[in-house]
């Protein structure tokens, strides 16, 4: 239940830091951080409307993809505590739930007839492909290092002692910051801002949708940014103290969305033709790390 509050809370600030961060790499002042939550909530107060070529899954596709979020965030610990779901090799419950919600955002948008929305959902549909088994390397890794096979247990169990160790934190924390990006459209994969349709993916996606369940979308964007940083901050923590895990997450929380802002001020978003071979390259890292803890332990 803890780690369910502290990741709820952390979204409420992660995107507007991240505004910040790239309206003061700009030179500008930029809006409050709160402000992209006071957009949210005045789109919550709102009626959505939908096209007469849609059908209901079209209605009930944000839905879906919100609840998904937030059952993904029950299974991630925090702190020595348990996520509020939590049992073995619960890092595939995690994936594939969070699948659920993107196959319906992805059919949501096939469900309005758009040759644009369909060309975005294909997009997307690959780009999660691709990162999918970067994930599952990843996680797969850290269990054969730390002899465990769920979220609470990896993370404890994982612990810094020596210069490998440390190597193994900083491959990992980079693979789940990248893939957060790749799972929310993000730079250098996807533009949020762009409005070129030949060149969206998510966006493109969500272009009929509007009011409450553009709310929603927005915000499960950013409680999946919040959650991805929240597993970062879990390499770290190990069996720290409540208190000071409490810090650390949320420092960790803060790096990151200023990390996100800027990557998106000073990269360029890359080819369309580029993003698979980008995402692919986080595979590798992930095996490379794979194949360190295989040495490391002595099997190779």
């Amino acid at each position: 239940m803890v780690s369910f509050i502290l990741i709820l809370i952390a979204s409420f600030f992660f995107t507007g830091i991240v505004v910040r961060v790239k309206s003061l790499a700009q030179g500008r002042k930029g809006p409050v951080i709160l402000q992209p939550m006071y957009d949210i909530w005045r789109l919550l107060r709102k009626g959505s409307v939908f096209s007469s070529t849609s059908s209901v899954i079209f209605q009930i596709a944000p839905s879906i993809y919100f609840a998904s979020v937030l059952m993904a965030m029950c299974v991630v610990p925090l702190c020595g505590n348990q996520g509020l779901v939590s049992f073995e090799a619960d890092f595939v419950f995690f994936a594939y739930v969070l699948a659920i919600g993107k196959f319906f955002t992805i059919i949501g948008a096939l469900d309005t007839g758009s040759s644009f929305e369909g060309m975005g959902a294909a997009r997307e549909a690959l780009f999660s492909m691709l990162a999918e088994p970067a994930f599952f390397i990843l996680i797969g890794t850290l269990g054969l290092l730390t002899g465990n096979m769920s979220f609470a247990s990896i993370f404890e169990t994982f612990h810094f002692g020596s210069y490998t160790s440390y190597a193994f934190a900083g491959i990992a924390a980079f693979v789940l910051l990248m893939i957060c990006m790749i799972e929310n459209s993000r730079m250098p994969v996807d533009d949020p801002k762009t409005h070129l349709e030949l060149t969206m993916i998510h966006e493109v996606m969500v272009l009929d949708n509007s009011g409450f369940d553009m709310g929603l979308i927005m915000q499960a964007t950013n409680m999946k940014f919040a959650m991805y940083s929240a597993l970062i901050a879990n390499l770290f923590i190990g069996n720290l103290e409540w208190y000071t895990s409490i810090g650390v997450f949320f420092g960790v929380e803060i790096l990151c969305a200023i990390a996100v802002g800027m990557v998106e001020s000073f990269m360029a978003r890359y080819r369309m033709s580029h993003n698979a071979q980008f995402i692919l390259v986080l595979t590798s890292l992930a095996l490379l790390m794979f194949f360190g803890v295989m040495a490391s332990q002595g099997r190779i």
